[in-house]
This record gives C-alpha cells, structure tokens and sequence, in this order.
C-alpha cells in the first residue's frame, strides 16, 4: 500500500508545465470538518454514553485503543461517509479523525479493521440493552426543561441482506431477504430516540408493545406531565397495543387498514362526496369520524374517514385514535399526515449514513452496527440543530452537510504548544464554519 501511495500520478501538461501527483502527505486530511464534529461530541454525550455501556473484557496490559476512542473513531468515519470497518485500516493514521478520538496527530494509528470487528462481534446482549437505555436518556437529556409533549414516531424500514445472517427473513412485499429494523424518533424534533434490529416482517403486538413499554417508562419518569403521542401506520393498530397504551395514559393516531365493515361506517360521507364531485366537477375532500370496533378490539374505538373524490376515482383512508375532541381534519391532516416527515429522518439515517450496512452474521453484532450509526445521527443531528441553526444547513440533509462542511481539505500543522488546521482559503462555505463554532461561544 505504502509503494502505491508513493507511486507517481502524471497528468496532461498544462502549457509547458509538467504535472504529476503523489500521495505522500501524512499531514493533510480530507475531513477537517471532523473538528465540528468533535465539538458536537464533546457536548452531546452519545459516544460517552455506548462506551460505559459495554462490557470491556479485555486484558488491560494488551488494551492499545480506549472503547470511547473506538467508537468516536467509527463513528466518525460514518458521518464522514466511511462507513464499512474496513475503512479503519486506511483511515487510521488521519490526523483528523485521531483528534476526533482525543489522540495526538502524531500518535500511534488508531485502531484498525480487525480490532473494530471483534469489538463489533464481541458486545453481548447485555451490553445492547443497556445501549438501548443509554439513547433513550441522551435523548432526555437533550431537552433543558421537560416538552409538553413527545411525539412517538415509529415505523420499520427494509434492510435487504444478502448472506445467512441471523434474523433474516424473506419478505413478500419487498420480495427480497431482509430485516426490518424499527426507528423511533421525536417527530416534533427530529431528535433519534432508539433504533431497533428485526427480522424482516411485519411487526406484532409483543415487538410493538415492548419498545413502547421501555421508552414509556424511561420517559415518564423523568417526564410525568409530558404527553406522549403515539403516531404509526396501520401495522402497528394492534388491540393489545391500544389497550395498554390507554392504561397508560398515552394518546394515539394511527393507520387503519381499510375493510367493507369500517366503510360501512362512513357510507353516507363517501356517497355525499361522490355526489359533490359529480355536480362540481373538481376535485372533493371531505372528512368525518364515528365509532368502530374490529372483532379483536376490546371495545369501540374513534375512527376518522377521509374521502378524496377525483377524476382518478374515490380514495378512502382511515386513522383511529384516542383523542375524543380534536376535529376529524386536524387529526388526519395534520396529526397522521404529520409523521411524513419521518421518511426524511430515515432517509437521513439509511441513505445518508448507509445504516443498512448490517452484514454481520450475528444478530448481536449487526444490532451494535446499527446503533453505531444511530450515534453517527444523533450527533449530527445535534450538530444541525445547533451548530447550523440560522444557516444555510439549518434543514440541509446529512449527506450535504458531509459533502459541503466536513469533507474539507485540510494540513495540519502541529507545534509544540499549538495545532493549527490550515483550511482552503477558497472554500465556500467558510462563513458557515465560522458561525458553527461562533454559535457554542455564545449559546
């Protein structure tokens, strides 16, 4: 490797002049926008937070890389867009990502492909509890005061497989081998409050019930006049889920799969907008609500309607819910259609951060990968919400902020009572890292 980093690149002349290129600057990163991460890091305490909650049983005497500098290192390599472990052994020695992990630039590299795969493979069910627990409390801790509310956000999203991994399953609708990884978010926020590995099916009232019955319980404890909402699609309108939601207090707006028997409740309200449409002419939208209650409900339940009448024919859908006031509109439109947005976290998480890299053969490994990606969103996320509030990046996608913030060139210049990162005076963006770092002197 090292003879193909030195090896000599030559390129079209320019006039008279020769040009050629070697890789041979061990004090130039790509990612000099790590530094902002790191300041999130320092501030956020996720990394902090999956480090104390594994199980470090290795042999001090042996021990070359702390758990907290392993996972501030993998994590970020995946907010920077290197997100296989194999990336650990050809970014080891970036000056950069050694200071992200609190290291010296000229210290010894960090830890390499091998090391971050036993770590992956060696954290225990145990430990993955405990990293579940430790997210649901960064996220309480992101908040300075308790939220009146706290909407719910949850919905699984295909992980295709392509090996014998454990929980893979084959699923029709997707016709591919997946998981089914749950992902839970604030939906007023955006703030991650857990993610879950899973085999790839729909989900049933006892996976459902019980990520709800831990995040329930961590957050009325140190919330008890928050509100919690529960927002989903039909797969999660479960009788059993309904009811111990209810028992607890917590309000809900989710899907309903369309029947004969539920449209027969909302029969008038289809045919008045049918009616409407044919004497019109244009497009009619109409909502209404009533009672109903599936055979395995415990017992009726509030249903909103809503009915589309256009030229492509009537479109119905349905949303049951725990709210006995609010208007049939507000509650379709607003509430339910409200967890849209949640398609832009994932997108964020999946794509941006490619979380579906889950090619482990345990369980227990992949579900430590997906959290490890988890924290790579929590942090940016946090650095977004913060660090860019007022800028350009207020509502940019993580893979812009990658693309136009952390992937900087940048030469590191290292005295002995000083570093300095020397940035492109070309850069277009230097007023926005600027501010980023102006913003924590002054919030």
């Amino acid at each position: 490797m090292n003879e193909q980093k030195h090896k000599q690149i030559e390129f079209a002349p320019l006039k008279s002049k020769k040009i050629t290129a070697v890789f041979d600057e061990p004090d130039v990163s790509s990612d000099g926008g790590l530094m902002l991460l790191r300041e999130a890091m320092g501030r956020n305490n996720i990394v902090d937070r999956i480090a104390g909650s594994i199980s470090d049983t290795r042999h001090e005497s042996y021990v070359r890389h702390q758990m907290r500098e392993l996972i501030a290192q993998r994590t970020g390599l995946i907010a920077c867009g290197y997100e296989d472990a194999n990336d650990c052994d050809t970014m080891c020695s970036d000056p950069l990502l050694k200071m992200l992990a609190e290291r010296d630039p000229d210290a010894d590299p960090l830890a390499s492909q091998p090391t971050m795969t036993r770590l992956e493979n060696e954290v225990t069910a145990k430990d993955l509890m405990r990293i579940g627990y430790a997210f649901i409390d960064n996220f309480i801790e992101s908040f300075g005061k308790p939220p009146k509310m706290v909407v719910i956000d949850m919905d699984p999203t295909a992980d295709y497989v392509h090996g014998k991994q454990q929980l893979a399953f084959f699923n029709a609708h997707e016709d591919e081998y997946c998981f089914m990884p749950f992902h839970v978010y604030d939906g007023l926020t955006g703030r991650l409050i857990t993610t879950v590995l899973r085999t790839g099916k729909t989900p049933n009232a006892g996976e459902i019930k019980t990520i709800l019955k831990r995040i329930e319980e961590r957050l009325h404890k140190a919330w008890p006049q928050t509100t919690l909402l529960f927002r989903a699609d039909s797969h999660h309108t479960k009788s059993e889920v309904m009811d111990w939601m209810e028992s607890k207090g917590m309000q809900f707006v989710t899907g309903l799969s369309y029947n004969t028997r539920v449209r027969k409740v909302f029969a008038d309200t289809i045919r008045s907008a049918e009616k409407r449409f044919e004497q019109w002419g244009r497009t009619v939208t109409m909502y209404a609500d009533g009672f109903y209650a599936a055979d395995t409900w415990s017992h009726p339940r509030r249903v909103v309607c809503r009915v589309i009448v256009s030229e492509q024919g009537t479109d119905i859908r349905f949303i049951v819910t725990s709210y006995a006031h609010a208007s049939p509109k507000y509650l379709y439109a607003n509430i339910y259609c409200g967890r849209g947005k949640m398609e832009l976290m994932i997108k964020d998480h999946k794509t941006a951060l490619k979380s579906d890299r889950t090619s482990c053969h345990r369980k227990e490994a992949n579900q430590f990968r997906l959290f490890l990606h988890s924290a790579a969103y929590v942090l940016l996320h946090w650095m977004r919400e913060n660090m860019l509030k007022g800028s350009q990046f207020a509502r940019a996608q993580f893979d812009t902020i990658r693309l136009k913030l952390l992937k900087l060139g940048t030469r590191v210049e290292n005295k002995k009572t000083l570093l300095r990162l020397h940035l492109p005076e070309a850069c277009p963006y230097q007023q926005s890292f600027a501010k980023a770092m102006a913003s924590l002197n002054t919030g």
